[in-house]
């Protein structure tokens, strides 16, 4: 921090003093920083004190927007203009989650979902109504797709299995014969 020598009377005309508070106008942020105030009254004693001066632009108007994914999460973002802002959402009035300027919800909350911005200046809140994400035609058809492949896997493997039953089948009634036909001759010498 650092301390600012300067006498806001002589060198700006927006600064004045109304029922004794101290206003200044069009401050810029370089006039951030602590101030020594210097009273003298009438008789010539003077009283001094300290200010903090911050200077933030106030939140501008606050935005809001959904979207849903392909998975069916809905993802909701909160933007504004001003300095430092601090972020607060609420779902039908109940508190869900300070600080962050984008949340991830279940597809399937409704209701009217709040997102407050507030600095050391100002506070601004946006409300929207929110409806269940709908299922995404891309995610069904990705999913039939699935379904289609794993039931040809498995068709495929039935096959394979009964064409392998087959084979060993096939190739024991051949021993067999060939078994009865080395029996055969051996009976008959």
């Amino acid at each position: 921090m650092r301390e600012n020598e300067c006498d806001l009377f002589n060198n700006r005309s927006e600064v004045s003093v109304n029922n004794g508070i101290l206003i200044i106008n069009r401050v810029i942020r370089a006039d951030s920083g602590t101030y020594t105030l210097r009273l003298v009254d009438s008789v010539g004693s003077e009283t001094s004190t300290d200010l903090q001066v911050i200077v933030e632009a106030p939140i501008g108007s606050v935005e809001v927007s959904i979207i849903c994914s392909f998975s069916g999460m809905m993802r909701a973002s909160c933007s504004s203009d001003g300095d430092l802002p601090l972020f607060s959402w609420t779902l039908n009035g109940d508190p869900l989650m300070d600080g962050n300027a984008i949340i991830d919800l279940d597809g399937g909350t409704d209701g009217n979902i709040s997102c407050s911005v507030k600095n050391h200046v100002s506070h601004q809140q946006k409300t929207i109504s929110v409806k269940r994400c709908p299922v995404s035609g891309v995610f069904v058809l990705v999913w039939c797709f699935q379904m289609m492949f794993l039931f040809g896997l498995l068709g495929g493997f039935h096959f394979y299995m009964r064409i392998k039953s087959a084979k060993k089948q096939e190739d024991e009634e051949v021993r067999m014969r060939s078994f009865r036909e080395v029996h055969e001759h051996t009976a008959e010498d």
